[in-house]
């Protein structure tokens, strides 16, 4: 069975310090992808990361998930090093990965089978599905479902080896506005229910505010934390509300889109 998740969570902290990360490319110049970067996360919270496009954000996610080893600093998992990907963290991509010749639940047990733990936890498999809201789809192929759908099943992928953090690589960004709506209240709906600590990467101003307990600002490469903002807002939250469009602004001001309102140019 799932293991029910009330309350507090209790495992997931991740602590991150002074954490440095170079790329060489092939003709030996080297690009300093994070610097000095400092950030912790409590177990259970919910975080998101923005910045410009290409500022280190989808790196440090890779970083924490282990798939980057970092050139310098220390990254941590309840105080234990993190050296390599490890069930305990699982990641989405912004394209869903289904293997196309396995139906739904395949896919969603592919994790499992190759952990050697499907006959243990088979039935986790059809829980999940449920959890995403695909109990019914469990046979379908992913060329069957549509593009919100395919990301539910990788919702469910990652969440059925029972991560403690579950990192987000823009999932959400190559699906239409209303689709991308549904889906951010679905991840707010499973993380109340399941208490994992989640950080999400997005290009999304609105998104950002909406789905995060803290809003984590990185500023162009080498990406450094430029400012963490507190959402102090209850979910629901409503994106009309004057407290989101007032955080909405500041984000956007320290963003540099801003802009700025100007006398016209004429008179009547």
């Amino acid at each position: 069975m799932v293991a029910p998740q009330t309350g507090a969570a209790t495992i997931g902290a991740i602590n991150i310090r002074g954490v440095k990360k170079t790329f060489t490319h092939q003709d030996g110049s080297i690009i300093e992808a994070l610097s000095n970067v400092d950030l912790s996360v409590a177990a259970g919270e919910f975080i998101t990361l923005i910045g410009p496009s290409g500022c280190g954000k989808s790196t440090l996610l890779r970083a924490i998930a282990g798939l980057h080893p970092v050139d310098a600093g220390e990254l941590t998992l309840d105080g234990e090093p993190i050296t390599g990907p490890a069930a305990e963290r699982g990641l989405v991509f912004q394209d869903p990965l289904l293997f196309p010749w396995l139906n739904i639940h395949d896919n969603v047990a592919f994790g499992l089978k190759a952990r050697h733990l499907y006959r243990e936890h088979k039935a986790e498999v059809g829980q999940f599905l449920k959890l995403v809201g695909l109990e019914t789809f469990g046979k379908s192929y992913p060329h069957q479902l549509s593009g919100g759908m395919q990301q539910r099943a990788a919702l469910a992928r990652a969440l059925v080896n029972q991560p403690s953090v579950l990192l987000l690589d823009e999932p959400l960004g190559a699906l239409d506005a209303f689709t991308r709506m549904n889906m951010q209240d679905e991840i707010i709906r499973i993380w109340q229910e399941r208490k994992t600590t989640m950080i999400m990467v997005t290009h999304d101003v609105d998104e950002a505010v909406y789905l995060a307990d803290r809003v984590v600002v990185m500023c162009p490469r080498p990406a450094r934390i430029e400012e963490i903002i507190s959402v102090k807002r209850e979910r629901p939250r409503a994106r009309s509300h004057p407290d989101f469009l007032q955080l909405r602004g500041k984000l956007l001001k320290i963003l540099d889109f801003g802009g700025q309102e100007r006398e016209p140019e004429y008179r009547i």
